[in-house]
């Protein structure tokens, strides 16, 4: 307790001193956690320009054979059949979910007065699951009897009901007309991929697909999820080898078969946001040792002008180590509460942006949520009092190698 009071009482003797020098602290604490707000809220903005996409999912098209094979011309058209999609199942192994998706295009529908022209897709109930990032905001999805009973049930995007429905009705159960075919609604979703326009889609059970629109086992797209702890990327491999082996494609033919695995851009975006990570914290970093430094050079100061002083305790008995112990809780106090000064402001002022973003209702592409983690909180806090500790550690020693003899001689 003495030794606190005497080290509040050099602080308050030096005031001007020990806000300036706690400043440099302060300010680079505050400038670190705002980067990494900001960091966060940029990395959350771009993550979510991938809409409701299960980032593990991996979707497969057809293309034009671009080389030779067997004696086939190049600019043969790949199409997929259902026989593909069992092939897969049976043959390839780490397959969680696979479903076939067709499209018909755009087609016309009609609610009461209302009509408009959106997307209608024939898909089946496992669909769902590979996509099982989109929100249903209203009803249920499809399901198994759906698809084995033909029946006319449809789910909806969100535009589809802002376009056809009064605001404050329920579309669940009402019935609407695709194409001048009656079919009843059972549930809604919203995607707010590609600026909301993948809610601009009618999904059928495909057999019903099949039934009303025709196209016999044709499938445009095949959409798979893998099993957890499956590499997506070897998988994906696997199948397009397949799909080439069946449709007899040559093997460095690249334009056959395309995929697109949702992992890719995923893996690429958090390479990228390391990096930016690790920018920010070392811009951080150097403006906190800035003002570490500062500190460390004040307490060299502090240490010359309590030469005679400290020359006087180690005469009357005190320890190198009590010493020591005084000088380093004087630092590591003035950057401990500079620097949760600067993180407790800086959380406050990102709490106060992702607060005013989200009751204002802005969308910004490219920013969303701001945050700062626990684990980064505990880490600067840490910081703080690690490098608190070193600042103060060097100007200790040396005041406690002061013999007294030399110590009453200085001015």
């Amino acid at each position: 307790m003495d030794s606190l009071q005497e080290i509040l009482f050099t602080l308050r003797k030096n005031k001007l001193r020990t806000a300036l020098t706690a400043f440099g602290v302060f300010w680079g604490i505050l400038m670190l956690i705002l980067l990494l707000g900001a960091g966060r809220g940029m990395q959350n903005g771009v993550m979510n320009s991938f809409g409701n996409e299960a980032l593990d999912s991996i979707i497969i098209f057809g293309g034009t054979t671009a080389v030779a094979w067997q004696g086939m011309a190049p600019g043969r058209r790949i199409g997929f059949r259902e026989g593909d999609i069992a092939a897969i199942e049976q043959q390839i192994k780490g397959i969680d979910y696979i479903s076939g998706e067709n499209s018909f295009g755009s087609g016309t529908l009609v609610y009461g007065e209302k009509t408009g022209s959106f997307d209608v897709l024939g898909i089946d109930d496992q669909y769902f699951n590979v996509r099982d990032k989109v929100p249903y905001t209203h009803g249920r999805k499809m399901n198994a009897l759906d698809e084995a009973d033909n029946r006319k049930v449809v789910v909806i995007g969100k535009a589809i009901v802002d376009r056809l429905f009064e605001p404050g009705v329920d579309p669940v159960g009402e019935q609407i007309r695709v194409n001048d075919i009656t079919v009843r609604v059972v549930g809604v979703y919203y995607d707010k991929g590609n600026n909301g326009r993948n809610s601009e889609r009618l999904f059928m059970p495909y057999s019903t697909f099949k039934k009303i629109f025709g196209g016999g086992d044709r499938v445009n797209v095949i959409w798979v999820k893998p099993q957890n702890n499956v590499d997506g990327f070897a998988l994906e491999k696997e199948i397009v080898a397949l799909l080439k082996r069946r449709h007899q494609v040559a093997e460095e033919d690249r334009r056959a078969i395309n995929s697109f695995n949702m992992a890719e851009p995923a893996k690429m975006l958090n390479g990228l946001f390391f990096g930016i990570n690790a920018f920010i914290w070392f811009v951080g970093l150097g403006t906190l040792t800035a003002g570490i430094v500062g500190i460390s050079n004040i307490m060299i100061i502090t240490v010359k002008e309590r030469t005679r002083e400290i020359g006087i305790r180690k005469a009357l008995g005190a320890t190198p180590f009590t010493i020591v112990s005084t000088l380093l809780i004087e630092s590591v106090l003035v950057t401990a509460v500079a620097g949760y000064t600067g993180l407790v402001l800086g959380i406050g002022l990102i709490e106060l942006v992702s607060w005013g973003l989200q009751t204002s209702g802005a969308q910004l592409d490219f920013f969303d949520k701001p945050e700062v983690d626990f684990a980064t909180a505990v880490t600067a806090v840490i910081l703080l009092v690690v490098v608190g500790a070193l600042a103060g550690l060097v100007p200790a020693i040396k005041a406690a190698r002061i013999m007294p003899i030399e110590a009453m001689r200085a001015e």
